[in-house]
């Protein structure tokens, strides 16, 4: 049987989870935007990373128009279990796609940076209940 926690303990707890709710926010923004402001670039990531040719203009911004969606509800904290959840699993997706990256790893330190960022989603994911802090839903 688990003991509640202290309430200094859920104070720091809500914080972390807040602070990771919003770097991974952040992260997930930039790369929702360049959707937007440059989509040739989303088109060569499909391309490169994932093996899908063809891939229009239109889809890049219906990509990003659904993407924009999934953030805005993920860091607002609204239904947790699938926001939080998805961009565990887009992300999860996004990382390993970049496998070939890694097995070169000092040419291509920066994709290393995807790593923490996915066990930080992780992280949200398992914790989602205790992430109360400035969410739409407890």
């Amino acid at each position: 049987m688990s003991q509640p926690l202290s309430s200094t303990l859920q104070s720091r707890l809500s914080w972390s989870l807040l602070a990771l709710r919003l770097t991974v926010f952040l992260v997930l923004l930039v790369w929702t935007l360049d959707k937007f402001v440059n989509p040739a670039h989303g088109i060569r990531i499909f391309e490169s990373f994932y093996a899908i040719k063809g891939v229009g203009e239109m889809a890049i911004y219906a990509l990003g128009s659904l993407q924009i969606v999934l953030i805005l509800a993920f860091v607002a904290g609204v239904a947790k279990r699938w926001t939080y959840g998805l961009v565990f699993i887009l992300h999860g997706a996004s990382t390993l796609s970049s496998f070939p990256q890694y097995l070169d790893a000092f040419n291509n330190l920066l994709f290393f940076a995807a790593w923490p960022m996915w066990g930080a989603c992780f992280a949200l994911y398992l914790l989602r209940d205790a992430d109360t802090r400035f969410t739409l839903s407890k």
